[in-house]
Order: C-alpha cells, then sequence, then structure tokens
C-alpha cells in the first residue's frame, strides 16, 4: 500500500518551520538534506547553499515533508501552492503506474528517474492543477 504524505514549500525558512513542528509534535527528523549536498550544486545559488533541499518529519505513522522554494531556482510560494502530495510507493512498478495515471492530462511533468539521493522519483501537476511527486525509495544494500 503506497503511503501519500503532505508536501510544504516554505520561501526560505523551511528549517524554521519544521523545528517549530518538531516542538510541537515530537519525533525525529527522518531526512535533513540541504541544497549543498546536490552534487555539483545543480544550480543552487551559493547564498542558498545552507537552505532545505528536503526535510522530513516523523509523526506518528506519518511523515511530514518541506523544501525551501527558492525564487531564482525557478520556485515561488504564492497562496494555493504551499503543498504537494508526496506518495511513496512500494516498487518501482508501482510508482511508474502510479506516475502515468497522474499524467493523464498532466502539465510541469518531471519523468521518472533515478535521483542522487537513492530513490527513483519524478513530479507532475495533474489535470486539476493539483502538484504530485511520486518516489520510491530503493532498499538499502
Amino acid at each position: 500500500m503506497p503511503t501519500l504524505n503532505p508536501y510544504l514549500n516554505f520561501p526560505g525558512n523551511t528549517e524554521e518551520a519544521f523545528n517549530f513542528y518538531k516542538g510541537i509534535f515530537g519525533g525525529d527528523f527522518v531526512t535533513l538534506q540541504r541544497f549543498s549536498d546536490i552534487p555539483g550544486g545543480a544550480g543552487a545559488p551559493a547564498e542558498h547553499a545552507n537552505g532545505v533541499m528536503h526535510v522530513a518529519l516523523k509523526i506518528g505513522n506519518n511523515t511530514l515533508m518541506g523544501t525551501d522554494a527558492i525564487e531564482s531556482m525557478g520556485h515561488s510560494v504564492k497562496p494555493g501552492n504551499y503543498a504537494s502530495m508526496s506518495i511513496e510507493a512500494d516498487s518501482k512498478e508501482q510508482a511508474d503506474h502510479i506516475f502515468n495515471g497522474l499524467s493523464t492530462g498532466a502539465s510541469d511533468i518531471m519523468a521518472m528517474q533515478d535521483q542522487f539521493w537513492g530513490a527513483y522519483w519524478g513530479a507532475l501537476k495533474d489535470k486539476y492543477g493539483i502538484p504530485w511527486m511520486v518516489n520510491y525509495t530503493y532498499p538499502k544494500k
């Protein structure tokens, strides 16, 4: 059964917000990756190197995720785009099935492909304008 996680976008204060949520809900950061962790920087401006590329906070059986949406990298935070749906598939095949289904009439498609963080990942905006990220994390060897 795939897992659905809310994914929040912030205008540069993700770490502050997630430390706030952690203080309320408890739990631990499952992941905290900075833009400086991207191999070769991948276009992240030097002033944002310490910014949060991805954070995941375990809250009970759920995971709240987030990122700094950096305008110079083509992102912006406006009312209505603070959140995306992030779905964690149980297999690469299931990830492809979900992504292909959501792709019907979709826009802003980033095709499913292997990522440096050890996952198979893609993103799109479905035909209703809802942003989705589909992820399958490869088992650790």
